[in-house]
């Protein structure tokens, strides 16, 4: 199965959700304390035991690094891509350098691996000088990056430019480009337990767990 993967906080605690976007179930569940790498290995070990097969993994960037499964076609999310791009830049940059890479990665869905790559490599080289500039921090008398959130954004989609077609180098596997469908299922539980504001921590987290399809 193609495994999607991704965490939604509960009060001070994290549910870890592995679905299976075919079957339109999720298939592992864990509480923890934070979204750590950890998290995706052991799920992973889990799954082999209960004898699940998984072909492709789909989540926001943490399983997308090399080390992790390696041999495992792994596709990052195009929706938190470009979520951790509006985040340094805003949905109103005022930089024509911010502008551009608005537009840039608003293409993202919409474009092939190539297209993208180039759309991006070309704004990388336009951009790369004004990237260096550096300014004076007055309080600790050294020099910083001046745009430093717009080479967070450029950064982010450097680091996972080679998972966000993997989708389309593997065709057979029918991947999802985002994490929306397990996303989805998150909203819809939350807005649930929405409505009982008196439950305690324990009786959300078991309502969010019966409502997902797992068991405490």
């Amino acid at each position: 199965m193609v495994a999607i993967m991704d965490a939604t906080k509960v009060g001070h605690e994290w549910l870890f959700v592995v679905r299976d976007p075919h079957a339109k179930e999720n298939v592992y569940m864990a509480v923890v304390s934070s979204e750590t790498t950890f998290c995706y290995q052991l799920a992973m070990q889990k799954l082999a035991q209960k004898g699940f097969a998984v072909s492709a993994l789909v989540g926001d960037g943490k399983i997308a690094v090399s080390w992790l499964f390696k041999g495992l076609p792994s596709q990052m999310c195009h929706f938190h891509q470009k979520q951790i791009v509006i985040r340094c830049i805003t949905l109103n940059p005022q930089l024509p350098a911010g502008v551009e890479l608005l537009a840039t990665i608003n293409t993202l869905t919409l474009s092939t691996e190539a297209e993208f790559t180039k759309l991006f490599t070309d704004w990388c080289e336009k951009w790369g000088t004004f990237l260096k500039e550096k300014s004076l921090n007055e309080k600790t008398g050294r020099l910083t990056y001046t745009h430093r959130k717009l080479r967070s954004a450029r950064d982010s989609i450097k680091r996972h430019l080679p998972y966000l077609f993997t989708f389309e180098r593997y065709p057979e596997l029918n991947i999802p480009n985002t994490t929306n469908s397990l996303d989805g299922s998150f909203g819809k539980v939350k807005k649930s337990i929405g409505v009982h504001a008196g439950l305690s921590h324990n009786q959300k987290m078991k309502m969010v767990m019966t409502l997902l399809g797992g068991k405490l």
